[in-house]
């Protein structure tokens, strides 16, 4: 009976195909590469097995070949995927592929080698003189070739020749005929941090607090998972060095470290560079596909010990990993967008119980998920609830953005904050930004030479362009959404599909020619600013500013070097960054995001708000931070003027218990979408029928379905979305149920409709 060979393919199908092994070869190991036919083309795919063929030898295709001497995708990593595949009801393939770098899911793979480049070697050695005047007597341009080698370790590339020398081809072919060098080939690392240089590496010594927790961390049982809960400024990645430290003094150990911003990946890099120098590799998604295969390869044949990236790097292919650190662990950044829809938190954990490595979570403001399950016992939990050198946490000052109130005006119920000072409503556009308390501080630092950080989490110039005669308001034709609008260059663009048209010059409706702006984004921020505070060096950091490859980099070198005042920005400069010139942090507007129909908007802005005031006062000058807002009795706001993370999370739980949302219960958000918005509705109310008969015929119970209704954005690249949640407080239920709708429940073939299953959606927009 002949074997047979079942492969995962890249396919939005739940099953798997089964080749025969290629001519002359045994056993195909499970994680390996195979290259196979399929519909009159060839895919890579990964073998999972090989087991008997019950039919007849002559009915199935042949493996065309294996690419790599070794599997791709380790057993550990290959259990994960598996385990992937089930919870986030995603097809194992399209889990694999996800795994893998995108050069090694093509069928024209590059070389197991890598990229190539060819390098000139001396073949022999001339030691007398004599004899190296005869022998270059009428070659002069030989010799200088020849000794250019002897001075430089008796190799050099051909390119460095080319570009130093100026040789040639024709050159070179005639030394190599004449036996003095010969010409090889030899792996390139595409290693793009290489050239960056690594910070100092400064004196230090573990604060007791900090100590207690490495001590801890490091006699973690296997698979246990540790939830640091430090305060911003606490040392928190002292703690990740000294652990990663006691990894790498264990032979062939290694570990992943994982953080939530591309733009927060320098400054890590550097940081660990300078402990751990070249067993530092680097995976994200900025890196371009060669360098991301490169790191891949050298983490995968043990030449680097510890990856460094964002969600993708917990996918890195060590060997023997003993810890997981996964920085800034509330970050919904960590989940993925598209299929398969994987939180990389989460995959960490599973990963660490399949590889016996111990998991690290670190946030000052923990998601309150990782919190309740440490206080479930679930997780191992250890606090740091001092700054470093005994600084302490930044003051906050609330500016009440809100008109003023006259004195009859009610209170409203409930315990309330100190009334905040109102601002006296203002003519000056600047005014209407930057309150009078604001700039006040920010001239402060100016004039002692002090950095200052402003947050605003909307990029563009303004939210959007509405017309004074009839109220239009300019909205993109392919997303339920308005436009925003940019300048440099000046355009109207969508955020969710990319839609760019010229401003409108007339209203689209009415045609009257007075069209304004509407709302702040940090382009309008900055011009207000330089205006302003003509002597400020200012510097954006947005999605429009960070489009390039070293632009994140660039630009917190500066602020590093002390080239920047002001660094303004959306939520990226909120975490993770250490500038000790920072000593002034303000919110532009706080209330950014807390009313969006989302059940974490509250979680969100007290996070964003809590990380962001912890930019300042980081070293031994103290820190202020000056909040914007309309709503300062907002809990979320309030817990964040006061840096207490309990009171929020108490606030927070008790709201979560009714109606039921995680960490209470486990969810699942079904999306329909199509391009024809009545046959979405209704394939969405066929959905929500099939599943309730499913619940009634089965009689499950703690089960609930929610909906269907529109999506808060209806309609997203021209394609219109409906949603229903699931909800139960058994995990194992809700997965069987979601992958028997994924493969039992029809969906029409007209419309372009499409289901997706997003499984513990950190967002429900």
């Amino acid at each position: 009976m002949p074997r047979v060979v079942d492969v995962a393919l890249a396919l939005p199908l739940f099953q798997t195909f089964s080749y025969l092994p290629p001519e002359g070869s045994g056993e195909v190991a499970p994680g390996t590469r195979v290259v196979v036919p399929f519909r009159n083309r060839r895919e890579v795919g990964i073998a999972l097995g090989m087991r008997d063929a019950p039919d007849d030898e002559r009915s199935w295709k042949r493996v065309v070949s294996t690419p790599d001497a070794e599997p791709a995708v380790g057993p550990a990593m290959l259990a994960t995927a598996q385990w992937m595949a089930s919870h986030y009801v995603t097809p194992i393939g399209v889990v694999l592929r996800a795994m893998l770098p995108v050069q090694l899911t093509a069928a024209a793979a590059p070389s197991p080698a890598g990229k190539q480049q060819r390098v000139v070697i001396l073949a022999r050695a001339l030691d007398s003189l004599m004899e190296r005047d005869a022998l270059f007597k009428r070659s002069p341009r030989q010799r200088v070739v020849f000794e250019h080698l002897e001075a430089n370790g008796n190799r050099a590339t051909v390119a460095a020749l080319k570009e130093r020398l100026g040789v040639g081809d024709a050159l070179l072919r005639t030394m190599v005929e004449r036996g003095l060098v010969r010409i090889g080939h030899e792996g390139v690392l595409r290693d793009p941090f290489a050239s960056r240089p690594a910070e100092a590496v400064a004196a230090h010594k573990p604060t007791d607090e900090q100590q207690a927790a490495i001590t801890r961390i490091a006699a973690a049982a296997p698979g246990e998972v540790v939830l640091l809960h430090g305060v911003t400024g606490s040392g928190k990645t002292l703690v990740y060095l000294e652990v990663l430290r006691r990894v790498l003094a264990e032979p062939g150990a290694s570990a992943i470290v994982l953080v939530p911003e591309i733009a927060l990946t320098p400054q890590t890099v550097a940081r660990f560079r300078a402990w751990f120098g070249d067993q530092v590799a680097v995976l994200h998604s900025a890196l371009s596909d060669g360098e991301r295969l490169d790191a891949w390869r050298v983490l995968q044949r043990g030449e680097r010990r510890i990856a460094v990236g964002a969600r993708s790097a917990i996918f890195a292919p060590l060997q023997q990993v003993r810890v997981i650190v996964v920085d800034e662990e509330h970050e919904a950044s960590y989940k993925q967008a598209d299929a398969p829809r994987y939180h990389a938190r989460d995959v960490a954990m599973v990963r660490a119980r399949r590889e016996g490595a111990v998991v690290v979570l670190g946030s000052a403001t923990p998601s309150l998920e990782s919190w309740h399950h440490a206080q479930e016992g679930r997780h191992t939990l250890l606090a740091l609830p001092n700054r470093v050198g005994g600084g302490a946490l930044p003051s906050v000052s609330v500016v009440d953005l809100r008109r003023p109130r006259s004195p009859s005006d009610a209170t409203p119920p409930g315990e309330r904050l100190p009334a905040p000072p109102q601002e006296p409503i203002e003519r000056d556009p600047f005014r209407r930004v930057v309150s009078r308390a604001l700039e006040d501080a920010l001239r402060e630092r100016l004039a002692r030479q002090e950095q200052s950080i402003l947050l605003l989490n909307r990029r563009g110039y303004a939210s959007f362009q509405q017309c004074a005669s009839c109220g239009d308001v300019a909205a993109c034709p392919n997303c339920s959404i308005s436009l925003t609008l940019h300048r440099a260059p000046e355009r109207l663009a969508c955020h969710y599909c990319g839609h760019h048209e010229p401003v409108h010059l007339a209203c689209h409706r009415c045609r009257e020619a007075t069209v304004r702006h509407r709302g702040l984004g940090t382009q309008q921020v900055e011009r207000l600013l330089g205006e302003r505070l003509p002597e400020a060096r200012i510097a954006r950091m947005d999605l429009d500013t960070t489009s390039g490859k070293w632009a994140h980099a660039d630009i917190l070198d500066r602020v590093g070097r002390g080239e920047v005042d002001i660094l303004l920005g959306t939520q990226m400069i909120a975490k993770g960054l250490d500038f000790p010139g920072v000593t002034l942090v303000g919110v532009i507007d706080a209330d950014v995001g807390i009313n969006l129909p989302d059940f974490r908007a509250g979680e969100r802005t007290f996070q964003l708000l809590a990380q962001v005031a912890g930019r300042a006062g980081r070293s031994v000058k103290p820190g202020h931070v000056i909040v914007q807002t309309r709503m300062p009795d907002h809990h979320a706001v309030a817990c964040a003027v006061t840096h207490d993370y309990h009171a929020f999370v108490a606030r927070e739980l008790a709201d979560r218990q009714s109606p039921a949302y995680p960490p209470m219960v486990r969810l699942a958000n079904i999306v329909v979408s199509g391009v024809d918005e009545a046959a979405v509705a209704q394939s969405a109310q066929e959905a929500a029928s099939w599943l309730l008969r499913l619940v009634e015929n089965r009689q499950l119970t703690g089960l609930r379905l929610i909906g269907p209704a529109p999506s808060p954005i209806a309609r997203i690249k021209s394609r219109y979305r409906w949603h229903l949640l699931l909800k139960s407080p058994d995990g194992k239920l809700l997965t069987n149920v979601l992958r028997f709708f994924a493969e039992r429940f029809a969906v029409p073939d007209r419309h372009e409709l499409r289901v997706s299953i997003d499984r513990d959606p950190v967002t429900l927009l």
